[in-house]
């Protein structure tokens, strides 16, 4: 009892210091204070459980989160697309009015599902948004050189020539079939790409008119990626300076035969350009990647992949550059939309705890003022099959409780998106605020905070395979 009193008598004198250090005199201060009062002030309100927290976030979720109504690729014959048709993604315009870069991930190269839902988005930010050009993670010669072609071939043509075969699926078609035909209008959606990775050779070398040039061109293309696979570093370094004089003959050509460049790629103004930045990365490629690709392999074999996030962070770097390059010295007045993996994209990648690439990569790298104005679109999945770059299917194993894929698909939709960036911490929402577990590839466990990588997040709930095309 005595003790009971004791503490009755401490919190009436914690209260009345409390309300003097505030500024507030008031002679009920010093006054005694209500037992009944000082009851429930001492009531100590029991905190929440990790049940009712999650509860709390996937309510949360359920009324901020949108629902896609289709992520099939909508037709288009050359003339606008309806309206109505994208009434699902409206909610974008006003995350986007502001925003120069649209960065499109996913967290896997293998799901079908992903190559429909981008396509149609860059139909919507394409024609009602302004977004005109369409960067890839692929070789910047090798778009360039389907970009310049792109009118006198089949879409499927432009497709392989453009980018990755990760991505040579019937899903993704449907884009190339959209960019092809948007050509003959007066918007049309131009292709490019920032990779700085050998995707097999750019050009034939045709518009050089010089058939030995040529050829010997086409020899060293073939001896970087024999070169790149393999794990003779100083068979390498004797036959170095030979590979790197034959492209700088080449580059040495480009302002000498601009005409024929031009004849040889009418659909691409900036050839010149390009051409020009694509040979002065192979021959960044030849002297300094080539060396670390190849002690990359020696040193997988021994267990140790130190030098091979080297190569990743030297890759991202490179690509950061020529991102860079493309919005400031080829298309400065133009709105880019890019298609990449999440890794490559996120804002802080080095910060993501299970990843296989703990490295600064190419989204951690932008200036801030990209940052600024880009918004980041993550894309996960919950359930199905997705496929490895060798395309073997893999499953995609069932979300961990309050993980990412876990709390989304609480919405019980097949395709969900949240804004992640236009929010403040609060009861509801602190899920994006720390860190959460979700799923690479559908099966690398990773530990991330959702709002310092991404802006926006979107959650296809059944996936499978691509349908690949060779």
């Amino acid at each position: 009892m005595r003790k009971a009193r004791k503490h009755k008598v401490l919190l009436s004198f914690a209260l009345a210091s409390l309300i003097t250090v505030s500024g507030v005199v008031n002679v009920s201060a010093v006054a005694p204070v209500n037992e009944e009062i000082i009851e429930n002030v001492s009531a100590v309100k029991q905190a929440r459980t990790s049940n009712e927290t999650l509860l709390d976030w996937k309510k949360w979720a359920n009324d901020h989160a949108y629902s896609l109504s289709s992520i099939q690729p909508e037709t288009f014959n050359g003339l606008k697309i309806p309206a109505n048709k994208f009434e699902d993604l409206e909610m974008l315009k006003p995350l986007l009015h502001d925003k120069r870069i649209v960065f499109l991930g996913e967290s896997s190269h293998g799901v079908a599902q992903f190559n429909l839902a981008k396509t149609r988005l860059i139909q919507f930010l394409h024609q009602d948004m302004g977004y005109n050009v369409l960067a890839f993670e692929s070789g910047m010669g090798n778009v360039m050189n389907a970009q310049g072609q792109i009118d006198k071939q089949a879409a499927l043509q432009t497709m392989k020539d453009a980018i990755f075969g990760v991505w040579w699926t019937k899903e993704t078609l449907p884009l190339f079939d959209y960019a092809k035909l948007t050509q003959a209008t007066e918007q049309p959606l131009v292709l490019t790409g920032f990779d700085i990775q050998q995707q097999g050779a750019f050009t034939n070398g045709d518009w050089l008119h010089n058939p030995k040039l040529a050829q010997q061109f086409n020899e060293a293309e073939k001896e970087l990626a024999e070169w790149s696979s393999g794990k003779d570093l100083k068979g390498y370094q004797k036959v170095k300076a030979t590979i790197i004089d034959v492209y700088k003959q080449v580059k040495s050509q480009i302002q000498i035969k601009e005409k024929e460049l031009q004849a040889a790629y009418p659909k691409e103004p900036h050839i010149v350009k390009l051409m020009d930045r694509t040979l002065a990365d192979r021959i960044r490629l030849a002297d300094e990647y080539i060396e670390l690709t190849i002690q990359s392999n020696i040193d997988i074999e021994k267990n140790n992949i130190e030098s091979f996030l080297q190569t990743m962070e030297w890759r991202d770097q490179a690509m950061m550059e020529n991102l860079l390059w493309l919005a400031e010295e080829v298309y400065p007045t133009e709105k880019f939309i890019v298609w990449a993996h999440n890794d490559h994209i996120r804002k802080a990648q080095s910060d993501v705890m299970g990843s296989p690439y703990p490295v600064k990569l190419m989204g951690e790298s932008l200036p801030d003022i990209y940052k600024k104005y880009s918004y980041v679109i993550g894309l996960y999945m919950t359930s199905g099959e997705t496929a490895n770059n060798m395309g073997e299917p893999m499953p995609v194993l069932p979300p961990v409780k309050g993980s990412i894929e876990d709390i989304l698909s609480s919405t019980n939709k097949p395709y969900t998106f949240i804004d992640l960036r236009n929010r403040q911490n609060e009861r509801g929402n602190s899920w994006m605020f720390e860190p959460r577990l979700s799923y690479s590839w559908g099966m690398i466990q990773e530990s991330l905070v959702p709002r310092d990588q991404y802006d926006g997040l979107l959650l296809i709930d059944q996936v499978n395979k691509p349908t690949y095309i060779k």
